[in-house]
């Protein structure tokens, strides 16, 4: 019986950022699991195009689409592509970020409102679409991908932490207002995972040294880490969780 409870066949799940690193293996695995997946990126690229030929081995309906979250319309344009498929989302995981590593004081504008635009705005827009449709069926799941940076934030991305921390209050607060509804809200929180995004950073090995020295499983996770959590918050395996912030960090964030 709780084999079956993290069956996914016959929803929707739509992932963005999903054509590299936590997303697409979050997305691969939802595929795994039996959903219909809407992978997203950007722009066409042959990582898009690779993360969809993943899922596809999994579910063959699963298409991508394209679109900068940085653009206020982007969301809205997002949407129109699933609905023109006759596809509504009933799991949608916002995995797509963006971050400036600048010192708080040298922040241009421009960077700070790009930063809380993908990060924040487009997560409650997105949430905003998904909600109608997730609402008339009694079921939904809504994810965000935070980072660990909530709880021990960078001194060089103090927007982006902002920004995911807004995520994070977003998330208890819708979750009180909905989850009667059947739509849990969550938050999956990363550490320190080996992606293409920390690859020049970890590169340093001064730098490499000192975060790994932070870790208490002295490891980096890796983009599969996050998919078994996201498949639990996806199905009704994980029907009883919502408000939650599930830490996936190797205990970085535990008081030293």
């Amino acid at each position: 019986m709780l084999k079956e409870k993290f069956d996914l066949t016959g929803k929707w799940a739509f992932v963005t950022g999903s054509a590299r690193g936590i997303g697409r293996a979050i997305a691969a695995g939802l595929a795994e699991f039996g959903a219909k997946v809407v992978v997203h990126g950007t722009k066409p690229s042959q990582p898009l195009d690779e993360s969809l030929a993943e899922a596809r081995k999994w579910s063959p309906d699963s298409f991508a689409v394209t679109g900068d979250l940085s653009s206020a319309g982007a969301v809205a344009d997002l949407f129109a592509q699933m609905r023109e498929r006759g596809v509504e989302p009933d799991i949608v995981v916002c995995n797509a970020s963006t971050q400036k590593n600048v010192p708080w004081h040298e922040i241009p504008l421009a960077d700070m409102q790009e930063q809380m635009q993908v990060n924040f705005n487009a997560t409650f827009q997105m949430f905003q679409m998904a909600y109608p449709h997730m609402k008339a069926r009694g079921w939904g799941r809504l994810i965000v991908v935070g980072s660990v940076q909530e709880q021990r934030p960078h001194p060089l991305m103090a927007v982006y932490a902002a920004s995911k921390s807004a995520q994070e209050n977003l998330v208890r607060n819708l979750a009180r207002q909905i989850s009667k509804e059947g739509i849990t809200v969550n938050n999956l929180c990363p550490g320190v995972f080996a992606t293409d995004r920390n690859k020049a950073a970890l590169g340093n090995p001064v730098y490499a040294e000192k975060v790994m020295n932070a870790i208490p499983m002295h490891d980096y996770a890796r983009p599969e880490d996050a998919a078994g959590t996201a498949v639990l918050l996806a199905s009704d395996a994980g029907r009883y969780i919502t408000g939650a912030t599930i830490l996936i960090d190797g205990g970085l964030r535990l008081p030293g």
